[in-house]
């Protein structure tokens, strides 16, 4: 069994969060990798649930801010329409996903967890105005 590292960076490099899993098999899809980041995050944030979520996608009705999201109050998430979610954001380059030096790109690529147990995601913030 693998444990993985998810990391979530800045386009520049710069660390802003992780967390593990453990008892990962040696090979996982790319959606499969995102949709466990996305259950474990909102399992996190459903334990304790407050207005603030940090997390890979923006809950619906939530507003961006700061390191995360601002929901209108404090409530459970559902994992699976966050997922769903994320998978249509990686799809439409809202995030990418890096494995050792390479960039995956598609959501049914596999992955070796035995030679890249580290995920750096990397959120594109679209500019203002354009």
């Amino acid at each position: 069994m693998t444990t993985v590292t998810f990391r979530d960076e800045t386009a520049t490099g710069r660390p802003v969060s992780s967390f593990e899993v453990a008892g990962l098999p040696s090979t996982m899809t790319v959606r499969e990798l995102i949709r466990l980041r996305v259950r474990e995050e909102v399992a996190r944030h459903n334990a304790r649930p407050v207005r603030h979520f940090t997390g890979l996608v923006r809950p619906e009705d939530a507003e961006i801010e700061l390191n995360g999201y601002l929901l209108r109050e404090p409530r459970r998430l559902d994992w699976e329409r966050q997922a769903a979610i994320a998978e249509r954001a990686f799809e439409s380059n809202g995030f990418f996903v890096l494995t050792g030096d390479h960039q995956v790109e598609d959501l049914d690529e596999t992955v070796d967890l035995t030679k890249a147990p580290d995920l750096v995601f990397i959120k594109l913030i679209p500019l203002a105005g354009g």
